[in-house]
Order: structure tokens, then C-alpha cells, then sequence
């Protein structure tokens, strides 16, 4: 599936798929523990060189990693409009046109624009595409059960609480993850963007 990156463009941010280019600054940025204080996606160790190639390798896998949800996915480099530096990044996955959904996930951020307006305006950014441009049916959200920020800023976008995937995966430190589910589906989506909307005004830089 393609993707008109231009659609996602912002006041604040702007987002571009995921490149070779990109690779150096995101080791950088990605070296910082506490971005993987929940995830456990890199463990930030002797071996992170070792990690991060296989972190970085499939999320430029349009594929995925094949595991439970991830399936036909697009990653995106999130960019900071008013330097165009790098803050982050996110994936649209599970990306199904024949069922008109797809999840948006593996979002991370700078410690620097935690708590901004900067994921904010991504999420409205995604949704809106999601569902104004693929007209797709649902966007879900998995959070894991020890991420309440994560919780907490997912269900602050609009997002409904929908239950718990109980011991739903083990991650890269062998410890299990039980998955918190969320969802905003299309007959929401109107009240929902005019919520985000606002919020977005409110938060500012």
C-alpha cells in the first residue's frame, strides 16, 4: 500500500517513511533507556548494536516480523516541523485494505517532547488518514498492561478501552507482557477528531 506522505503534515510535525538515511540519528536517539522502560524492545546493553540491526530491520520490513498483529506494516520517522529534527517514530501495522483496519504502535519519542503537543498532532495526523483517506473502519492501539502513560495518552486521544490480551506475548528480556486493547472505530471518528482538535489548541509547544 501507498502511502501520500504529504497528507501527513502538520503545524507541529511531519512525518516521512522510514529510510536507509534515517538509520544513524535513530541509533543515536534510540540509546536513551528510558524510551524502552515498558517496551523492552532494546535492552540498551553490550549487545545493543546487535539489537538495534534487528529492531531497525523490521521496521523497514514492509512484512513485519510475521509475529501476532505486526503482519503488513509502513514506519514512519517523525520529524519536529520547527528544526525538522527527529523526535521519534511510529508504524501503521496489522494493515489489512480487505478488513479496513490497521493498528497504529511502536511509537516512540524523545524524553525531551514527552508529554507536548508533538503525539498529539501525529495521532490526529494517522487517524485522520486512517480514516478520511483509506475510509478503513477501525484503528486499534496496543498498550502494554505496565505503560500507563501510554495507557493514559491513548485514552486521552479518544480512544476506547475495548479489554486485556492476558499474557499475550513474552518480550526481548524474556518477561511476559499482558496487552492492553484500544480502539477508535469510524462512527466516532467525527466527535473524536474535533476532541483531538482541541486538545491539540489547548497543549500548544
Amino acid at each position: 500500500m501507498e502511502i501520500d506522505i504529504s497528507k501527513l503534515k502538520g503545524q507541529y510535525v511531519y512525518l516521512r517513511e522510514l529510510r536507509n538515511e534515517n538509520i544513524p540519528i535513530i541509533k543515536n536517539l534510540a540509546k536513551d533507556e528510558r524510551l524502552w522502560e515498558f517496551t523492552k524492545t532494546l535492552l540498551i546493553n553490550e549487545t545493543y548494536d546487535e539489537q538495534f540491526e534487528q529492531y531497525i530491520s523490521v521496521a523497514l520490513n514492509s512484512n513485519g516480523d510475521g509475529t501476532f498483529g505486526v503482519g503488513l506494516q509502513k514506519t514512519f520517522v517523525i520529524y519536529r516541523r520547527s528544526d525538522n529534527s527527529i523526535i521519534g517514530m511510529t508504524r501503521y501495522y496489522g494493515l489489512s485494505e480487505k478488513h479496513k483496519r490497521v493498528d497504529i504502535g511502536y511509537t516512540w519519542y524523545i524524553p525531551e517532547v514527552w508529554r507536548k503537543v508533538y503525539n498529539k498532532e501525529c495521532k490526529l495526523l494517522l487517524l485522520q488518514y486512517a480514516f478520511e483517506v483509506l475510509n478503513f473502519n477501525r484503528v486499534g492501539f496496543h498498550v502494554a498492561h505496565i505503560n500507563i502513560r501510554s495507557q493514559k495518552a491513548v485514552e486521552k486521544i479518544g480512544a476506547v478501552r475495548e479489554g486485556v490480551l492476558r499474557k499475550h506475548s513474552l518480550q526481548p528480556d524474556g518477561s511476559i507482557r499482558t496487552t492492553v486493547l484500544f480502539s477508535i472505530i469510524d462512527e466516532e471518528w467525527p466527535k473524536k477528531k474535533q476532541q483531538l482538535l482541541q486538545l491539540i489548541e489547548t497543549c500548544k509547544k
